[in-house]
């Protein structure tokens, strides 16, 4: 294996296979991190409970029904997702496209510093009464989660194994603790007492929370045994997104409250709540930083996997010091207009352009008529999205559904040849 980089930039070897289980829990864990809490609770709260299911149920059955295609092809390719992006866009256009994930991988791993930061100084705040400053937590939580991250993937599934299945039942019994004294037809009937936010809107937020998961799923598809066991690794979307939702939100109704620290202060359970929320936001940012890594290791390829990880912490670290979480849910949405159009051209890349064959000789420089097709499935996707016309009246849809079209216009001879 290669030590340094990961196989950034080639195949992965067969003596570095996983179980589809093992990525599952990865998957999985990432869900189970502050930010998706945070959203879970805000908008249950936001849209009411019923309105809060349907808006779980239909972002995971997109995110599903991506995340099964594009399993598959890291699977059988064995290679990164980035290298993947450069035989649907070529060498130099898929730096374009990586430089987009990176900035986005990046936010992530700024944004669930900042919201650990804050949890921790809530914690030692409440439970012992310390006053903490949160920009030494932020820049110590930084350089943990960068030592982590040099270790691999390999690291990544040794936190997530004990992390995550302790913590789902941890979440489970607070489900059962805030429920006591309160029927469950009390919290089915909730009814938000603001009108902020619409269904299409909540949904919106959860598919681009998460639209990242279908694109960069062979990023940790390419080490599964084979197609059955990496479609397994899917079920970590499938299941615990919408379980970790759904334990976020059932408490906020309950309490009124979004913060998690706060919602656990009121069931008195502050300190396990928090030890368990630790570990599990330091397995999740790990793996943002290992596919920041990755990414930014496409765009700049003269550099080692431990210097790219390295640099890349740092300037994450610092975005978490000026507040990037500010502008969380603007930022969330307007990525599913970018996104999956990408998703849609690397699939029909894969399966019918080059018929599931990737050779790495045969890389371009640029692959013009991907570039053409995301570029104008974008550019029209930009009108539905801020409401000049209607397609679908779901934008990440048109997105998927412009993109795939435009790209199958342009490569119609290739593909019926």
């Amino acid at each position: 294996m290669e030590e340094n980089n990961q196989y950034t930039t080639t195949k992965v070897e067969a003596k570095d296979f996983t179980s589809g289980w093992l990525v599952a829990l990865i998957i999985a864990g990432t869900g189970l991190t502050l930010p998706i809490l945070y959203l879970g609770s805000e908008l249950a709260l936001a849209v009411g409970f019923k309105n809060a299911l349907w808006a779980f149920a239909i972002s995971t059955l997109v995110l599903t029904v991506l995340c099964l295609t594009t399993t598959l092809i890291g699977n059988r390719s064995r290679l990164s997702t980035y290298m993947i992006l450069h035989f649907s866009f070529g060498r130099k256009g898929a730096k374009i496209m990586n430089f987009i994930f990176g900035i986005t991988l990046l936010g992530w791993f700024s944004v669930s510093l900042e919201l650990l930061a804050t949890a921790i100084k809530d914690t030692a705040f409440k439970t012992f009464q310390i006053s903490l400053i949160e920009w030494p937590i932020i820049v110590l939580m930084g350089a943990l989660t960068i030592i982590t991250t040099l270790y691999g993937i390999k690291s990544i599934e040794k936190l997530a194994n004990y992390a995550v299945p302790i913590l789902t039942l941890f979440l489970g019994y607070v489900v059962y603790k805030s429920m006591i004294g309160t029927s469950f037809q009390e919290i089915v009937e909730f009814m938000s007492q603001k009108t902020a936010m619409s269904l299409f809107e909540a949904t919106s937020i959860l598919i681009g929370s998460s639209i990242l998961f279908p694109v960069l799923m062979a990023d940790f598809s390419r080490f599964i045994y084979n197609d059955k066991q990496s479609l397994i690794a899917v079920l970590g979307i499938t299941i615990g997104f919408p379980i970790a939702l759904l334990f976020s939100a059932i408490p906020s109704i309950q309490t009124g409250e979004v913060d998690i620290i706060k919602i656990m202060e009121r069931l008195d359970l502050v300190l396990p709540a928090f030890l368990l929320l630790f570990v599990s936001t330091w397995v999740g940012n790990t793996s943002n930083l290992y596919s920041t890594t990755l990414t930014f290791s496409t765009v700049k390829t003269g550099w080692t996997f431990r210097k790219m990880a390295i640099s890349a912490g740092i300037l994450g670290t610092l975005a978490a010091l000026i507040g990037v979480s500010t502008y969380l849910f603007e930022f969330l949405s307007f990525l599913g207009v970018l996104a999956p159009s990408i998703s849609a051209i690397y699939i029909i890349n894969f399966f019918w352009v080059k018929k599931q064959d990737y050779n790495l000789d045969e890389i371009t420089d640029w692959e013009a008529e991907a570039l053409i097709a995301w570029v104008l499935s974008s550019i029209v996707t930009v009108g539905t999205y801020y409401n000049f016309f209607q397609l679908t009246h779901a934008y990440f849809i048109d997105s998927f559904l412009l993109g795939a079209i435009i790209y199958l216009i342009f490569k119609w001879k290739v593909i019926f040849k």
